[in-house]
């Protein structure tokens, strides 16, 4: 299945514009679901039918679904519940009722998240459309599945268990499964999850499509989103110019909407969508927009090392950043892994097997591109691959 996450910043028309997308797709006889995140049915509001946590058909080969994270994180904390009784019951602990649960705070997330994963193995369909949030709240909620497994990775490691051999006996002495057990299988099971969720991210199928005014407003928020999709290597399949004037319009803003197309055009794959005069709404302002159809999934995001001991004594990793800025960029080795900051945005990722028997050497920002250089560790490096 292709996967399509459509973002912009707030206001630029993203919903709007992931309805028609869908639609599109559908007319073409794509069998295709359209996943919303927002909490009111702003999609709805777009597609002139109401959605909601059950899919449901909103025209030939298109269903919608908006899930319910109220409902899902209610549905989760009673399985948990069932999980851990034994452990709960040990403690004393009062349960808690399904009524009196209400969401705590990163549930929304979380939860939209595994929707995702499900809708994308779903085989019912051949194409996911997600509205995803605005900018601001989708890039971290991109980043969510990453950032979570490393925390469990470090707080939990698998590879440090203690006695592990000795807690069934333990286990079968006290009467009730080890915390540390119950502890640790828990991690492994969210784990798994969460690994899940972030193969449906990195998926070579799995694309951006930005969506944004062009303006100044729209200029900064296309900037920074590209900086930060860039670091988490997502691929950017277009950027949609959303409601672009008519030459009628007011000579002022037709010329700072003007500006910002050819510097856009000269960066991205740009289709313009015109301005309607109105809000969209229904099947058919949402066919006249004419957003173009769902590209061909580009190149997968490569960060390759290469091989420059002959010649320079080092191997050099190759990570692209379209739109870094030297003065922002910062660079920490921690063990083996590498603390990238560039503008708001920092990932920290394992280095390749190659570079961890290395010392970091030096880095440089040239076209985009910022090129990290590591020398071997005579320690570490075996004296006859020097």
């Amino acid at each position: 299945m292709r996967t399509l996450l459509i973002t912009g910043p707030g206001g630029g028309g993203r919903t709007t514009v992931a309805a028609a997308t869908a639609r599109r797709a559908a007319a073409a006889g794509t069998r295709t679901l359209l996943l919303g995140a927002d909490h009111t049915d702003t999609l709805g509001a777009a597609l002139g039918t109401g959605t909601g946590p059950v899919p449901a058909e909103a025209a030939g080969n298109l269903t919608v679904w908006r899930p319910d994270a109220a409902d899902r994180f209610r549905q989760d904390l009673t399985a948990f519940q069932t999980r851990a009784a034994n452990v709960l019951d040990l403690l004393g602990a009062a349960r808690l009722d399904a009524e009196e649960v209400t969401p705590l705070p990163g549930a929304q997330e979380l939860s939209f998240l595994r929707a995702l994963r499900d809708a994308a193995l779903s085989e019912r369909y051949d194409l996911l459309v997600v509205d995803l949030p605005p900018l601001p709240q989708a890039l971290p909620l991109l980043a969510l599945p990453e950032e979570l497994r490393r925390y469990l990775r470090r707080l939990l490691p698998p590879e440090r268990q203690a006695a592990r051999a000795l807690r069934p006996v333990l286990g079968r002495l006290a009467g009730v499964p080890m915390p540390a057990q119950w502890l640790y299988e828990t991690a492994a099971r969210w784990d798994t999850e969460l690994a899940a969720v972030e193969a449906v991210l990195t998926d070579r199928h799995t694309t951006v499509r930005l969506v944004a005014e062009p303006g100044p407003a729209g200029a900064d928020a296309v900037r920074t989103a590209r900086l930060g999709l860039a670091l988490r290597g997502l691929r950017t399949e277009s950027l949609v110019a959303n409601r672009v004037l008519p030459d009628t319009w007011l000579a002022g803003l037709l010329a700072q909407q003007r500006k910002t197309l050819a510097e856009w055009q000269a960066e991205h794959d740009v289709h313009c969508v015109p301005h309607l005069g109105r809000d969209p709404h229904g099947a058919d302002d949402l066919d006249a927009l004419a957003v173009p159809g769902v590209n061909q999934a580009p190149a997968p995001v490569e960060w390759p090392v290469t091989d420059s001991l002959a010649a320079d004594g080092v191997l050099v990793w190759h990570i692209p950043l379209p739109g870094a800025v030297r003065e922002d960029l910062d660079l920490i080795r921690r063990g083996d892994e590498l603390v990238v900051s560039a503008g708001p945005f920092r990932r920290i990722v394992p280095l390749p097997s190659a570079l961890r028997r290395c010392t970091v050497a030096g880095a440089g920002l040239r076209e985009g591109e910022l090129r990290v250089r590591f020398a071997p560790d005579p320690g570490l490096w075996p004296a006859a691959d020097r």
